[in-house]
């Protein structure tokens, strides 16, 4: 039987993502996805078979292969994803871990959570986790939940060692977060959407499916007979993104063609790998404008403008204020004590930080 093109293209993107990894260097493969199929496109040997032919079963020892873990709440396009990487990372030289996050924000949610851990361990995850966590109120529910789960997986990452936590975001979703950021008038770092690599909270996150639409996750899940979890957020219309993805996103493809999710996705990776070389530019122009008490007003002064607002906006993250509170408004007053300074008072940021400008130097606290 030949492997749905569905599932083959899941597999395919997760070993793009584990073989370029700019981590841990995999040890000798057990054997390469190629290897594993036969000639005429079925799967060769299984996930078993494959631990036996080195002498593991059930616990696989490290045997000084790094780990990836996986984060997985048990819908679609995560679900995809897990199944996905536990037949890939052994193939490429990497142990496979899982961890499914309880929010505790709906009725039942322990008992799914450990449906997924119950699952994971079925289809020999070489550890499983179930990761419960309290939902804060700040930036509202959205963004609490989210939060509270990247917390998690990074913790989980960590204490594990883990080279990468894999997340399923798709084409579909990044579709979304690029429709989201130009409503809020973003600019290029938010409309460049959700990279492919993502450093926080002292972890890496990696999105392997991000040229992969979601439908074929779907798709991936029934060739494999895997029942994903509907979660009823995905449909709330309370939710700006459950709003974007039942009616503008659809909207647009009605009205544009079937091309403009993929179009939104590309421009988002265009957009990000400018962001990156102009933050880096940033990044170095920041260390040339520093003084012992804040940054050269002159200094930044003979910025560009595209560059000027990014030293401003980093170093104001550096002052204290969270990068998710900063807005272009905040932004936009700091560089007005550079650029049309007139003798005008502290500007305050997030957080309850006052930056003043004194004999030509900007200083906040």
């Amino acid at each position: 039987m030949r492997l749905d093109p569905s599932v083959a293209a899941i597999r395919t993107a997760i070993r793009h993502t584990l073989t370029t990894l700019p981590a841990a260097t995999p040890a000798e493969p057990a054997a390469t996805l190629e290897e594993s199929r036969t000639q005429d496109g079925s799967e060769g040997a299984s996930l078993d078979e494959l631990r036996q032919g080195d002498g593991s079963s059930g616990e696989v020892a490290g045997g000084g292969r790094p780990l990836v873990l996986v984060g997985c709440s048990g819908g679609a396009d995560s679900l995809a994803l897990a199944a996905g990487a536990v037949f890939v990372a052994p193939r490429v030289g990497w142990r496979v871990g899982l961890v499914t996050v309880d929010h505790q924000l709906q009725d039942g949610s322990a008992g799914r959570a450990e449906q997924v851990a119950r699952w994971a361990r079925e289809q020999g995850f070489d550890l499983v986790e179930v990761a419960t966590v309290e939902v804060g109120t700040r930036g509202g529910p959205e963004a609490a939940a989210r939060e509270a789960r990247y917390a998690a997986l990074a913790e989980a990452a960590r204490r594990l060692g883990a080279a990468t936590v894999l997340l399923g975001h798709t084409r579909d979703d990044q579709a979304e977060t690029v429709l989201l950021a130009l409503a809020r008038g973003a600019g290029p770092r938010g409309l460049a959407g959700m990279p492919v690599h993502r450093e926080h909270a002292g972890a890496r996150f990696s999105r392997p499916l991000l040229d992969v639409p979601r439908s074929a996750c779907r798709a991936a899940c029934a060739a494999q007979d895997l029942v994903p979890w509907e979660d009823p957020h995905n449909t709330d219309p309370s939710y700006a993104r459950s709003r974007v993805r039942a009616d503008a996103l659809p909207a647009l493809v009605a009205a544009l063609g079937e091309g403009v999710v993929a179009n939104l996705a590309r421009s988002a990776a265009l957009l990000g790998a400018d962001a990156d070389l102009l933050d880096e530019l940033a990044g170095n122009a920041l260390e040339r404008c520093r003084t012992p008490a804040g940054l050269s007003a002159g200094a930044l002064g003979g910025l560009p403008a595209a560059l000027r607002t990014r030293v401003l906006h980093a170093w104001a993250a550096e002052l204290g204020a969270r990068r998710a509170a900063l807005t272009h408004r905040h932004v936009a007053a700091l560089d007005a004590l550079v650029t049309t300074w007139h003798g005008q008072g502290a500007t305050l940021l997030p957080g309850g930080i006052a930056v003043s400008r004194r004999s030509g130097e900007l200083t906040g606290g």
